[in-house]
């Protein structure tokens, strides 16, 4: 058997084939076999991953070129055949197969000399009879040394490295090499734990309507040169080709994760569901997603969260979920933040077939007379026992830490009025962390005995929330970035009264800020939002990205939210959206309390 097809075929290398050394490899094992499985994911789902799968360099898809002529090939003979328009070229020139490397750092209290790097290098699809192995190369002042090695992954085309021992207090260069020619290069940076300030950027949904490159989000992400990249999910929308469009994503910007930690997880879009209640596993009944579970199969899953996350620290508790779907949530320490990063869809109970149906669809309710206590039943769950459990624990641990921030899909509120046009009026939406109520409680529970701030994605439209558990401004604060790319699906704050909550933002810009409940019965006091003018121009569709910085010496954490096309101000600064920037204060740690539900 050769290696690429072990790997496809062995469930532990799915989850993630780690190589901290130079692994055996006899020459007969690498390189690509001369034939590729062109149907990986089974007879079920046959054209899954289809651009990157097979004999993919044969296909159509290979190239636009190649595209444009099936289409008037088709045409000229009067054949209704749809061809797919690939954004960019697969069959790339050999010595560019490389297409990106992203890394974290996982640095132990005090010892950032026992630090462990991991890396994942993402290549373009390769041919029969070229190297199916990768290496990773240093530069620490005497020249280039290899100081490992790892097999590239069939289907995926992806390559993990780990490395041991690794010391946290240098700049390093790095490169990834293939064959004779191919690179990538970058630079591991030291943790940042000395810095007074760390920037975290926040980011998510990247429209794949809008392809070619995202300059002027890469100016002004250089421009804010932030410590931590933190993409919140949807990096594609590509549903059914996750290798082409997670290329995509990192041509896009892998101008700015070459050179500094970055954590990706996938959300519903990235496994090829328009919304995704995980339900611990379990096959959903469409990809609309609302029955609970996974439309594609385990190994379609499996390689989109092994591609976006097989870089992060170790799970904490690796154990998979039901259908052998992998999980990843785990921590991740970057200058003295220790980051919780969720899987607050995993878990999480779908509303089709536990509540009734109160809207046009399972997860939307627009029936104002129903019942908000009655669709929090007590068997559904949010974050999981398992999850909930290690959470808790995560709170408790402050060992080395100078700050606690949780990173998640989405929003732990209902923080929308208006869904896919102004006109779309929902009351609730159950596809965000606001339901199950119970649920969402004791996740905040334990956020706030923390002290953590939550920075999240997913809907749509940047809000600054501080959210209330059992009454108003009792909760921890809450981040949502916009979209980077927003033409998928615009969303708006507008209360139907057009009126402030009490309490409002003295001096906002913005009319409707305050304390009001979502539609959910949550308690949230709005500080700011992002509202699109125009969605039909991309430059009105409050398209953008958010910076967070926790400033040690101010004791405050800022939430900075910039317009995809930002325009300067009179001091010569990006101009951010009305209502921003919002300082907070930098909680310190709380005494230990135990009193959590473990729903």
């Amino acid at each position: 058997m050769t290696l690429i097809r072990f790997l496809s075929a062995c469930p532990i290398c799915l989850l993630g084939f780690l190589c901290a050394d130079i692994p055996t490899v006899s020459a007969a094992e690498a390189v690509v076999p001369a034939q590729l499985d062109p149907r990986p994911f089974g007879p079920d789902f046959p054209g899954l991953d289809g651009w990157a799968t097979g004999n993919w360099w044969t296909k159509p898809s290979a190239t636009p070129e190649a595209a444009k002529a099936a289409r008037q090939a088709a045409a000229k003979a009067g054949k209704k055949r749809r061809v797919p328009a690939v954004p960019f070229r697969l069959d790339v020139p050999r010595d560019e197969v490389i297409a990106f490397a992203l890394y974290t750092l996982s640095v132990p209290p005090g010892e950032p000399e026992r630090s462990t790097l991991k890396l994942s290098a993402q290549l373009f699809p390769l041919k029969p009879g070229e190297a199916n192995t990768v290496r990773l190369q240093i530069d620490r002042g005497n020249g280039w040394q290899e100081v490992a090695r790892a097999a590239v992954r069939y289907p995926g085309w992806d390559a993990t490295f780990r490395v041991e021992s690794w010391d946290a207090t240098q700049t390093v260069p790095y490169r990834v090499r293939h064959g004779d020619t191919a690179m990538f290069s970058g630079t591991i940076r030291p943790d940042p734990v000395g810095k007074p300030e760390i920037a975290v950027a926040v980011l998510s949904c990247n429209s794949s309507r809008t392809p070619g490159q995202r300059q002027e989000l890469i100016s002004g992400l250089r421009a804010a040169d932030p410590d931590l990249l933190f993409f919140a999910g949807d990096q594609t929308y590509r549903h059914t080709e996750h290798t082409v469009g997670w290329i995509e994503f990192g041509l896009q910007f892998r101008d700015v994760i070459r050179d500094r930690p970055t954590v990706t997880i996938p959300d519903d879009h990235d496994v090829g569901q328009a919304n995704l209640w995980g339900n611990g596993g379990g096959r959903a009944t469409n990809p609309a997603g609302a029955s609970g579970g996974y439309f594609y199969p385990a190994g379609y899953v499996n390689m989109v969260q092994r591609q976006q996350t097989a870089h992060l620290p170790d799970p904490v508790d690796p154990a998979p979920i039901k259908g052998g779907i992998g999980v990843y949530f785990t921590r991740l320490v970057v200058g003295g933040i220790d980051f919780a990063i969720l899987e607050d869809r995993k878990f999480k109970t779908g509303p089709d077939g536990t509540i009734p149906q109160m809207g046009p669809r399972p997860d939307h309710i627009v029936d104002p007379a129903y019942d908000r206590k009655a669709i929090d039943l007590p068997a559904l769950r949010l974050l999981g026992k398992r999850q909930l459990a290690w959470l808790a624990g995560w709170a408790d641990d402050w060992q080395g830490v100078r700050a606690k921030c949780a990173l998640s899909q989405t929003a732990f509120c209902g923080a929308v009025h208006l869904h896919g046009n102004p006109d779309n009026r929902l009351l609730a939406d159950l596809d965000c962390n606001g339901w199950p109520q119970a649920g969402r409680k004791a996740a905040l529970r334990i956020l706030k005995r923390a002290g953590a701030v939550h920075l999240c994605g997913d809907q749509h439209l940047a809000v600054v929330v501080q959210h209330g558990i059992d009454t108003y401004r009792d909760g921890p604060w809450a981040f949502t970035s916009p979209a980077l790319v927003n033409t998928i699906y615009g969303r708006w704050w507008h209360p139907e009264d057009e009126q402030p909550g009490p309490n409002p933002v003295p001096g906002s810009p913005l009319p409707w800020t305050g304390d009001y409940e979502d539609g959910l019965g949550n308690k949230i006091t709005m500080v700011a939002y992002a509202n699109p003018e125009d969605t039909s121009d991309e430059r009105q569709r409050a398209d953008g990205y958010g910076i967070t910085r926790f400033n040690f010496s101010a004791e405050t954490v800022t939430f900075a939210c910039f317009p995809r096309f930002a325009t300067l101000g009179a001091d010569g600064k990006p101009k951010q959206f009305p209502g921003w920037p919002v300082t907070v204060p930098l909680a310190s740690p709380p005494r230990p309390s135990r009193q959590e539900t473990t729903r």
